[in-house]
């Protein structure tokens, strides 16, 4: 039998109330430490829902310091090219709110920024967000509202940076996992050359 939580005072009354350096640490603007952090950080996951409540999270990676800080209110991501199925884009058309992850290798505590996005297709700083020749065709645009360090926990739990943790692989290769789960028209043969070593090399064309 499940026993389903259904309000805000039985999640309390169950988890019990924060302690006052977890409400403390909450902020509006960046320090010089954030600054840092996200000069360091080369990947973030970006989380989104859109007015009907559809959700998406999307991880966003380049070198070390993409996320372009323009004051201590506002940092901007650049697209790269990628699916464009560009979920996360549509839902920031019909709600702003947005949820950042910024992760660091090796780091067990996390940066995470809330705020309100836009989507700019152009502005006088998007020659500063060129990687390997590409400029993006857009880049999002978000306000703070609130910043904080994420304790490491879950890090530490998972051993995610522990290479010894690490299992030898079990899951069959990424063109294999498509052809099975997705069934698309190309081959087998086809799928491993397309996600073969010319894949790499292709990440911003």
């Amino acid at each position: 039998m499940t026993a389903e939580i259904s309000s805000a005072a039985e999640l309390r009354a169950l988890l019990g109330s924060p302690a006052p350096r977890a409400v403390d640490k909450e902020r509006t603007r960046l320090h010089e430490r954030d600054r840092q952090w996200l000069a360091e950080s080369p990947f973030c996951l970006v989380a989104t829902a859109g007015a009907d409540g559809t959700c998406d999270v999307s991880p966003k990676g380049d070198p070390p310091g993409f996320a372009l800080v323009l004051d201590d209110r506002t940092i901007v991501i650049p697209e790269r090219p990628g699916n464009r199925r560009a979920d996360g884009y549509h839902n920031i058309l019909t709600n702003p709110h947005v949820g950042l992850l910024f992760m660091i290798p090796g780091r067990t505590d996390t940066l995470r920024i809330n705020g309100r996005a836009r989507l700019l297709r152009d502005a006088p700083w998007f020659d500063e967000l060129v990687v390997q020749g590409h400029r993006p065709v857009l880049a999002v645009l978000v306000e703070v509202e609130q910043i904080f360090y994420h304790c490491a926990k879950a890090f530490l739990r998972s051993k995610l940076w522990q290479p010894q943790t690490w299992p030898a692989d079990p899951l069959p290769s990424r063109a294999r996992l498509i052809k099975e789960v997705e069934a698309p028209a190309e081959t087998l043969d086809e799928l491993e050359r397309h996600y073969g070593p010319e894949y790499a090399r292709k990440l911003y064309t």
